[in-house]
């Protein structure tokens, strides 16, 4: 991934004492999220209609994309307008609760997703109590047909299929918005199960006073512990999960694991979700002895990643087996085999690496290791060991 202008050139302490940041598959964006503007339904509508808008649409996750390349279609505001209507922004926040209308039918989702750094399109765009800010801001949109709305998604889509776009089902080649995807999981309200309203340009959900339901008057809707203390907003969540490459005491051999699902002699790095009260370093403890009942001490953070299947923040790790627990035994049986491999098997392997749906490469010898591709932080684990991780700063 490229560096982001904040990295380039630098000389850091940081980068002298642990070597360059890694930026994994996923990460590194180069959008100004402009978290603070989500709210400001000023700047919100005058961005939506600027011609510098682009808008990235998706249907069931899968964005349009240009016929035959894997280039997102970044689309004008003329182009998306037919489905989400000439002011998708003409309500604030506050006032859209106050209209809210659960038998109105619903809208497509419009989530704003920030700002392009340094765009050459960028325009002034005035906001509510920000000033003027320069920017050429992105959106996405969620076509999915569903509801009543179906029709005219599913016509939406068909049409821009005929103009030469196509929608790219191999989603694991792109980079998602996963707030589209937690919306639409999330149409109900944890607190009391009645419906709920996105808002925040799609970064929040809450559970309004009222409803309408069709007429013109707002009705009370029933209490919910929601609109009580701090907690009144629904966040799109984020499952942080913990990925290890954990090496033998001596520094020779990885552990990997292998599940049933997977391709033959596909083998990669254990993983886990962390567990309420648990810090990383002990979820790598608990997760490896969990699934192959080694015991793990010393663990060291390597990097991160957003992975948006659908919502998981992947932690990566390096830890070390304790000398004499090294021993396999697959204690919760999640795993179909897990085994060491040497640092010069699992070298040889990344070279030839592929996605998991792939065939094996040509040239490939049977019950030979195959691991994860370069998109996967567990490649990237991997990549860091066979690199020198664990005996000084690693060439990146």
């Amino acid at each position: 991934m490229p560096e982001p202008p904040a990295l380039h050139a630098d000389a850091s302490m940081l980068t002298r004492r642990f070597g360059k940041e890694i930026i994994n598959y996923y990460a590194g964006s180069r959008l100004n999220r402009y978290s603070f503007l989500r709210s400001d339904a000023v700047f919100l509508a005058a961005a939506a209609a600027s011609p510098a808008a682009r808008f990235i649409v998706l249907s069931n996750l899968a964005p349009l994309v240009a016929a035959g390349n894997r280039h997102l279609a970044h689309l004008p505001f003329d182009r998306v307008r037919p489905l989400i209507g000439p002011d998708p922004f003409a309500l604030s926040d506050a006032r859209a609760v106050d209209y809210f209308d659960s038998s109105a039918p619903p809208k497509p989702l419009v989530v704003f997703l920030g700002t392009v750094e340094g765009g050459h399109e960028a325009v002034d765009l005035d906001t509510s109590d920000f000033g003027v800010v320069r920017a050429q801001p992105i959106f996405a949109v969620d076509a999915t047909p569903r509801g009543a709305g179906a029709g005219a998604a599913a016509a939406f889509l068909k049409q821009h299929e005929a103009e030469g776009l196509s929608l790219q089902t191999d989603v694991r080649s792109m980079v998602l918005n996963s707030e589209a995807d937690w919306n639409t999981r999330n149409p109900f309200c944890a607190g009391c199960g009645g419906p709920n309203l996105s808002v925040e340009a799609g970064y929040k959900r809450v559970c309004p006073r009222t409803d309408r339901k069709g007429g013109s008057d707002a009705q009370p809707r029933a209490d919910c512990p929601t609109r009580h203390g701090v907690s009144n907003l629904c966040f799109p969540r984020s499952d942080p999960t913990m990925i290890a490459a954990v090496v033998s005491a001596d520094g020779q051999r990885i552990l990997l694991g292998r599940q049933a699902r997977y391709p033959p002699d596909w083998y990669s790095t254990l993983a886990g979700f962390l567990e309420p009260g648990e810090s990383v370093e002990e979820a790598v403890r608990r997760e490896v002895w969990e699934e192959a009942g080694v015991r793990v001490g010393r663990v060291v953070i390597h990097s991160t990643q957003p992975w948006p299947y659908p919502s998981t923040l992947m932690l990566g790790a390096v830890a070390q087996a304790l000398p004499g627990e090294e021993e396999i035994t697959l204690n919760d049986k999640e795993l179909e085999s897990a085994k060491w491999f040497t640092v010069d098997e699992v070298r040889e392997a990344l070279k030839e690496t592929g996605l998991r749906g792939e065939p094996a490469p040509e040239g490939h010898r049977e019950s030979r290791l195959r691991v994860p591709p370069p998109q996967a932080i567990a490649n990237r684990l991997m990549t860091a060991v066979v690199e020198g991780y664990l005996t000084g700063i690693p060439k990146i």
